[in-house]
């Protein structure tokens, strides 16, 4: 019999998570096996998804378990050779309110998650989603203001791997110790690892709010018709990514994973995937032919006026670069929540 390879998702229901599951379900012959905790808001409705698409399928097991528990991790991560470490806690503002719970999930979780990785006679390769909050708040590099948008005046290809860390907010904080512990895990123990350092991946299935998914939540609001709130200006840029092309970058980089372990990818759409909260809104727009309803705060601590990923690397590295435009990206989703506008 074939030995078919075992692949382990922790928070595996989330957005990303639940997109890789049916990706890896339907493309390849992995086995996956799920690990979340169910404590994000609509993951009960991605395990739904999921059963349903792939009922009695034996390569699907999904498991109620929390990486802060290095025992259940231990037990449900026998043979496995692939592992995408994408449980976290992912907001700033939940971060702030609770930094020990942020602490114990994102760097103490993925200590024990390496730690088990390590002890695996498999040698697997294991892949870290990291953040663009570990290089802070950028105000150190020379910002221009134009009229619907910030921009970098010199660093027109974007934020770098090879750009200083200085992390701004607990939640910062202890993903730059996890992607400290994943880098070091590689150096001293010889683990296959790599670390995705991502911006904003959008896309199906994506549940935003206003806290994290922004892409998302702004497209929701809109259909919806609800106001929405900006924290700043709106003129704030980011890369945005869809999610289609983040699981292919997760494929390509495995692919090497024997020639690029321990190393770190600025993940995002790049330079030509930009946009500013105000020209998501001016966009939807025109998708809802409507007028949307903003009110503005003060800035969120830490906000980066622009962040853009440099993904040079990734395409040197292993020749991924974005194929899913912003415009046709943002389409995409909408049509999907249009689509699936009762789940939400």
């Amino acid at each position: 019999m074939r030995f078919l390879s075992k692949t382990l998702i922790t928070g595996g229901l989330g957005f990303i998570g639940s997109n890789l599951s049916d990706y890896l379900l339907s493309k390849t012959e992995d086995n996956v096996i799920i690990i979340d905790n169910f404590s994000r808001p609509n993951v009960i409705r991605n395990k739904e998804w999921l059963e349903q698409k792939y009922r009695n399928n034996f390569r699907l097991k999904i498991i109620k378990g929390d990486i802060r528990h290095i025992e259940a991790l231990k037990k449900n991560m026998t043979d496995v050779t692939k592992i995408y470490h994408l449980a976290a806690q992912v907001a700033v503002s939940s971060s702030i309110s609770n930094p020990l719970l942020d602490f114990e999930t994102n760097a103490y979780g993925t200590l024990n998650v390496l730690e088990c990785a390590r002890q695996l006679n498999t040698d697997p390769s294991l892949i870290f989603t990291s953040t663009n909050k570990v290089y802070g708040s950028l105000e150190e590099y020379e910002i221009i203001e134009e009229e619907t948008r910030y921009d970098f005046e010199k660093l027109k290809h974007g934020i770098s791997e090879t750009i200083p860390l200085d992390p701004f907010s607990p939640y910062g904080c202890s993903k730059y110790c996890a992607d400290s512990y994943v880098k070091d895990y590689q150096r001293i123990y010889g683990l296959k690892t790599l670390i995705f350092r991502m911006s904003c991946i959008y896309g199906s299935r994506q549940f935003g709010t206003e806290d994290q998914g922004w892409v998302a939540h702004f497209i929701i609001s809109s259909i919806l018709n609800k106001e929405l709130t900006i924290y700043g200006n709106g003129k704030q840029v980011r890369d945005i990514l869809f999610i289609d092309d983040l699981i292919n970058a997760f494929q390509l980089a495995l692919n090497h994973i024997d020639q690029i372990k321990g190393q770190v990818y600025n993940m995002g759409g790049g330079p030509k995937n930009t946009i500013s909260l105000l020209e998501l809104i001016e966009t939807l727009e025109r998708l809802v032919i409507r007028k949307i309803e903003c009110k503005f705060r003060d800035w969120r601590p830490g906000d980066q006026r622009v962040y853009y990923s440099n993904i040079q690397k990734a395409k040197r590295d292993f020749n991924w670069e974005p194929q899913i435009t912003r415009e046709i990206g943002i389409q995409k989703l909408f049509n999907w929540v249009q689509t699936n506008i009762k789940l939400i």
